[in-house]
């Protein structure tokens, strides 16, 4: 019998489940996608997945084969910027505006009928937009799971107070209807999860009707892959580097980098003429691109490997002015062992290590920058940031929890869920 007989083999004797994703869970190059895959890792080895996702890169399309060694179906359709222009029927409907966005009858068709053929009984879905593929009355019966990730509705609240007229208002709405609609999906799922403790917290105090139900799975690093001692090529000059990580055309990274670049970099250059900031991620912004016309600053637009500038700049800056849930740049650069430079936002769900400072403002923001940036090899928070990655951010420890979620582990052992002993054959609790 090949190989591959074999594995098909197994694989079918596993018990079905359904994943749905807003986003093709692969390549794990950004923040969402890295928790996604790393979810549909663990419950491939468990279950024989059938993975509904949208595809809104062209460039990702080439990877749906990749994920074939996870699933035993995977069905992707496209999701192109004209799809903005549907979501505003929410408007009309009383919607949260994303919830139209991700919504169309051919995958509402697929995933009707792979439940049925498959006789599915289990359901995990990321991010809410996509529950409304089984929300239906007729699929009450499915033990249906939903990773939140992060409050969103607090992040449009966020952004509100930060645009003027129209933008504010339409914010201020799309935070109010979300937060309605993820109450409800709440109520009706049998666990919701979120990214840390914190945000658990949040939304039981947003949605105290479903506070027993709530839980949440911290994020995780893949440490070794992020692995300081490993050697890479310095892609920077010969001086002192900042350096920011992110998906550069998200609007709170774009945020960040434009305020660090106005309000603190200028002030580093004044004592150290010769630093440079660079930019790292894909998809730079025109507001973006229009930086690295000032003296000093550098934005490099998509890099193979992220690794060599994490761990070759001296000091890693993350001004997050607006963030929720945890930040995958921060835990990079923590478990590279770099110091890292933060704001409250940027480390929400992180505990700070031994000696790190945390940053709200221009002027403390600009004074620790320049104290790394001056006692270079003195500092041990790289070090210190490492081992707090190892203790609390391990994926293979987070996603334990998994196997609480769906009921299919009997132990009855106590366990700390969503800051609540419980035990663990009661999901979530």
């Amino acid at each position: 019998m090949s190989l591959k007989l074999v594995k098909d083999q197994k694989t079918m004797e596993k018990p079905p489940l359904l994943f749905l994703a807003h986003r093709i869970p692969y390549p794990p190059n950004k923040g969402d996608k890295i928790r996604s895959f790393n979810l549909l890792k663990a419950l491939a080895k468990d279950y024989r997945v059938y993975l509904g996702a949208f595809v809104d890169d062209p460039q990702d399309w080439k990877y749906q084969s990749e994920l074939d060694e996870y699933c035993a179906e995977v069905f992707l359709l496209e999701l192109n910027s004209r799809r903005k222009y549907v979501s505003l029927k929410g408007l009309l409907t009383g919607e949260a505006l994303s919830v139209p966005y991700y919504r169309q009858s051919r995958m509402q068709h697929w995933v009707d009928q792979t439940i049925n053929k498959q006789q599915l009984q289990r359901v995990f879905v990321y991010s809410s937009a996509m529950a409304q593929y089984v929300q239906n009355e007729q699929y009450q019966q499915l033990h249906r799971v939903i990773d939140f990730v992060d409050v969103d509705s607090e992040k449009w609240r966020e952004y509100s107070e930060r645009r003027i007229w129209p933008m504010s208002w339409l914010y201020r709405r799309e935070s109010r209807e979300l937060l309605d609609y993820d109450r409800k999906l709440a109520t009706r799922f049998d666990a919701s999860v979120f990214v840390s403790a914190s945000e658990a917290s949040l939304f039981q105090q947003l949605a105290p009707e479903s506070k027993q139900r709530i839980t949440y799975i911290n994020n995780g690093v893949d440490y070794h892959y992020f692995d300081p001692v490993e050697s890479h090529k310095s892609p920077y000059p010969e001086v002192p580097v900042l350096a920011f990580t992110g998906a550069m055309d998200y609007w709170a990274n774009v945020d960040a980098v434009t305020w660090f670049a106005q309000q603190v970099f200028p002030r580093i250059q004044q004592q150290l003429p010769e630093a440079r900031f660079y930019i790292v991620g894909a998809r730079p912004t025109d507001a973006v691109l229009k930086l690295a016309n000032r003296a000093g600053i550098e934005v490099t637009g998509s890099v193979e490997d992220i690794r060599p500038y994490i761990v070759c700049a001296d000091v890693i800056v993350a001004p997050m002015r607006i963030a929720r849930g945890v930040q995958n740049k921060v835990l990079e650069a923590m478990a590279m062992e770099r110091p890292v430079v933060v704001t409250s936002a940027a480390m929400e769900g992180i505990e700070k290590v031994p000696g790190q400072k945390i940053c709200d403002d221009a002027d403390s923001f600009f004074n620790y920058c320049l104290q790394l940036l001056q006692q270079g090899d003195l500092d041990k928070t790289g070090i210190a940031g490492r081992e707090r990655v190892l203790k609390d951010f391990s994926w293979d420890e987070n996603l334990l929890k998994l196997e609480q979620l769906f009921g299919d582990n009997e132990s009855t052992e106590k366990s700390e869920i969503g800051g609540f002993s419980t035990t663990a054959q009661e999901a979530v609790l």
